[in-house]
């Protein structure tokens, strides 16, 4: 079986001078045909599959202000243009298409490079440069479909605020987000729901965390938990808004880190998951940084070494660490 792509740019949906525009994938498209996968054509979500996660009103209150043509709708700012309704339910059609393949057996894992983003959106509102809620939405689908249970892992700079809303009590779906601590959205506290030690878990980082404090997380947090959680299938918010340089935040990883914590969920997914995985483009602002980290992505998925070193390592010093992973492992339980 194949790794395959969808690819979902949505060069309408932009807005002027603002961080999440097409461009972000320039340096990324005339890459695509390099990376050893077979690009699917994304089929367009229905309002039924949106409506996995949020309400019939928030849909059509999207599609409403979609028709009024260009506006600030959030205060992030998340903006909407004419297009952006059909844009974002393409958005979520490709990560449909991506995990549907990899359910029915077509495909071996995928990658869904899409835009609008997603991890942001709550079941009742749109923000943080998202509309629709596409791997949560996702998540759902799978199990409505048959799955016991999946399991969504963030490592974008921003809390999935959005992806966790959507799963918070739904016991059938694992979540575990890394994220800056203190930037937007400000959510995404060690201590949040209490109701769901040991599912849902919240990895708050201090920025400079960077490629040795990711690979350790992945060993130490997203390796037990996948084992203790026993998904059937791994989606993957992919931000590379966690690279060093990113224009709006502080993490510290490296194209070398995206490649290493990317390889260790996609051997995670063999051990536990019969190799089923997929992941969902997120954040990341710099084209070059988006371009390099994707490209690092399919590497992993397709079994190869890293063919693009980038030259890219932080030249910041990673801080310690160990006292908030011990308070995470002590919070849910996670034992060595």
């Amino acid at each position: 079986m194949s790794t395959i792509f969808t690819f979902v740019p949505s060069s309408k949906h932009e807005y002027p001078d603002h961080p999440e525009r097409p461009g972000r994938l320039d340096v990324l498209e005339p890459m695509l045909g390099a990376f050893g996968a077979e690009q699917l054509k994304p089929i367009r979500a229905t309002e039924e599959d949106v409506a996995r996660v949020h309400p019939a009103g928030l849909i059509r209150g999207i599609e409403e202000v979609c028709k009024q043509g260009s506006g600030i709708i959030d205060h992030a700012p998340t903006f909407v243009t004419s297009t952006s309704y059909e844009d974002a339910m393409l958005a979520v059609g490709g990560v449909l298409t991506c995990t549907r393949a990899v359910l029915n057996g077509e495909a071996q894992n995928a990658f869904a490079i899409v835009r609008p983003p997603g991890h942001h959106a709550e079941p009742d509102r749109a923000m943080g440069f998202c509309l629709f809620s596409n791997i949560a939405i996702a998540a759902q689908d799978l199990l409505a479909k048959g799955l016991q249970r999946v399991m969504v892992i963030d490592y974008d700079a921003h809390h999935g605020n959005g992806t966790q809303a959507a799963l918070l009590h739904e016991e059938r779906a694992g979540f575990i987000s890394t994220h800056q601590w203190g930037i937007y959205p400000g959510t995404g506290w060690l201590e949040d729901a209490p109701h769901a030690k040991n599912r849902l878990v919240n990895v708050p980082l201090p920025a400079r965390a960077g490629d040795e404090t990711f690979s350790r997380v992945a060993d130490d947090i997203f390796k037990p938990m996948v084992e203790s959680f026993k998904p059937e299938m791994l989606l993957i918010s992919a931000g590379f808004d966690s690279h060093w340089n990113d224009p709006l935040t502080s993490l510290g990883l490296s194209t070398r880190g995206f490649y290493t914590v990317s390889k260790k969920l996609i051997e995670l997914a063999g051990e536990y998951c019969h190799g089923r995985i997929a992941f969902v483009l997120e954040g990341g602002y710099d084209p070059h940084n988006v371009a390099n980290g994707v490209a690092a992505v399919f590497d992993a998925l397709t079994s190869r070494p890293l063919g693009n070193e980038a030259d890219d390592l932080s030249p910041f010093k990673e801080p310690d660490f160990d006292a908030r992973l011990n308070d995470i492992r002590k919070r849910h339980g996670i034992h060595s």
